[in-house]
């Protein structure tokens, strides 16, 4: 059987590997790319979700990536989150392999020192984070005079999450000469600015329609109060499958997984605080099917990457509508169903409806759909449930002799999902402070949904107005749910 891809100028001994995983027929994307990134241009690239951009820019990249030497990478790939970086690794080593190249991925949350090590023994292409490859930088790990080819994926989602002013930083110390990749949900605003400041003459190639195609889900807002969040949430995920559920906070995100449980649903938390290896195991068993439901804070919007997820579930309103689309993109993947249901508290309605004429949708907030019986009802009772303070924020009461761990004076609300927390007033007195709980430099949020950004101090409520208001005077910025396929 003959591939497409041969025609496009891809070696054989890579038609081969992709052949053997299934790939024929090249997308859209990758027929417009590819050839001109095997010519060394640069390009500037915009494509809807469930593109093949990991494929796009893998093969040029293997097949024009020099030979590394000790701490001396000759190709880099930039990705905003942990997760992104992973998949992107994970699809090209094979490529890689079959052209003699290495490949390792670099980003927070796990041990550095293996990282410094097997820099030193010599890595052809570096797929990294920001924050962590600043760090291995000024440790001296690696140095990046040599990089003659760099590959910028998902750069709206670097610019909302403040990383340009690191990504320009890294970029200097590349060769001048160098060939730039950039791929972007959209390529105005901060990314215009990027590609006229450090590429030369991009060839530019947009696929697909520059909005997200919000009508190719199901939408439902539904007027839920947070006691009952938990049973209609079990009724989701009983009614239509495979569940993404996006909470506020990480604390949020942990409650939820664990009362889900509780109620008979398998489900698995991800977000800022968890381990590298955490997050790893709780992506994989969900996209195994070994759990139903994925809990996630917006960390995880752009990071998770698996097929056939029947539901979104908006536990907590998005923050904008660049965040509702953000997180509503898990489902309904290139041409497949999806529903995306909001729960919506009393005192939600009239923010929730700002964020409907954002979004373009005109939708009414109505009851939820089926019923919750008595008996989810009374399993969800305080003697059943731990529902934890009813009071948001309020501490420990004084008859307990040892507070709960972690019920300290800080209020779920005090934070936003992946905030840098001000920590000026903890309590020196301690002489054994709890692991990472000391001060965090940026870099190691660097791989966290809006860690640099937000300070935690606005509430929730003000935070979205605002976002509504900036997002009515900038329509034409809004970023659209964009996925890397590799499958």
């Amino acid at each position: 059987m003959k591939s497409k891809f041969k025609d496009l100028g891809v070696p054989e001994s890579l038609v081969q590997v992709l052949l053997d995983r299934g790939i024929d027929d090249p997308f859209e994307i990758q027929k417009a790319t590819i050839p001109d990134a095997l010519s060394g241009l640069d390009i500037c690239g915009r494509a809807p979700t469930g593109s093949g951009k990991t494929i796009a820019f893998g093969i040029p990249l293997v097949v024009r990536a020099p030979k590394g030497y000790s701490k001396e990478p000759t190709s880099l790939i930039l990705a905003p989150t942990r997760e992104l970086a992973e998949q992107i690794t994970t699809a090209i080593r094979p490529l890689a392999r079959m052209m003699e190249r290495t490949v390792l991925s670099v980003y927070g949350g796990v041990n550095m020192r293996q990282q410094i090590d097997r820099l030193a023994k010599g890595v052809d292409i570096v797929v990294a984070c920001p924050g962590r490859l600043n760090d291995l930088l000024e440790q001296r790990a690696l140095t990046l005079e040599k990089v003659g080819i760099v590959v910028i994926d998902e750069a709206d989602r670097m610019a909302d999450m403040g990383f340009l002013p690191q990504v320009r930083k890294l970029l200097d110390q590349t060769l001048s000469d160098r060939q730039t990749v950039l791929f972007s949900a959209t390529l105005d605003g901060d990314v215009a600015v990027l590609t006229k400041d450090y590429q030369k003459n991009p060839v530019r190639h947009e696929i697909g329609s520059k909005k997200p195609d919000i009508h190719s889900m199901e939408h439902k807002f539904w007027s839920v109060n947070r006691p009952d969040r938990i049973p209609v949430a079990v009724h989701v995920v009983e009614e239509y499958g495979r569940t993404v559920i996006f909470t506020r906070t990480k604390h949020g995100a942990d409650r939820a997984a664990r009362q889900l449980k509780q109620m008979g649903v398998s489900a698995a938390a991800i977000h800022g605080d968890r381990s590298q290896h955490q997050r790893k195991r709780a992506l994989a068993a969900f996209a195994d099917g070994e759990v139903q439901t994925l809990v996630a804070t917006d960390v995880a919007a752009r990071g998770i990457h698996v097929d056939d997820v029947e539901c979104v579930l908006h536990f907590d309103p998005p923050e904008d509508d660049k965040a509702y689309l953000h997180r509503s993109g898990r489902t309904a993947r290139a041409g497949a169903k999806g529903v995306v249901i909001c729960f919506v508290d009393q005192v939600q309605h009239k923010i929730v409806k700002q964020l409907q004429r954002s979004l373009g949708l005109s939708i009414s907030i109505s009851s939820p759909e089926g019923s919750v019986d008595k008996a989810t009802r009374n399993l969800m009772s305080p003697d059943r449930v731990s529902e934890g303070p009813k009071n948001r924020g309020s501490g420990p009461t004084k008859s307990r002799s040892k507070p709960k761990r972690g019920s300290g004076p800080r209020s779920e609300s005090r934070f936003s999902d992946d905030s840098v927390r001000d920590r000026t007033g903890s309590d020196k007195s301690r002489s054994k402070p709890k692991r990472g709980s000391g001060p965090r430099s940026e870099s190691q949020f660097s791989d966290d949904s809006s860690s640099i950004k937000r300070n935690g101090k606005a509430s929730y409520g003000k935070r979205l107005k605002r976002n509504l208001k900036a997002s009515g005077k900038s329509h034409k910025k809004r970023n659209k749910p964009e996925v890397s396929v590799f499958s």
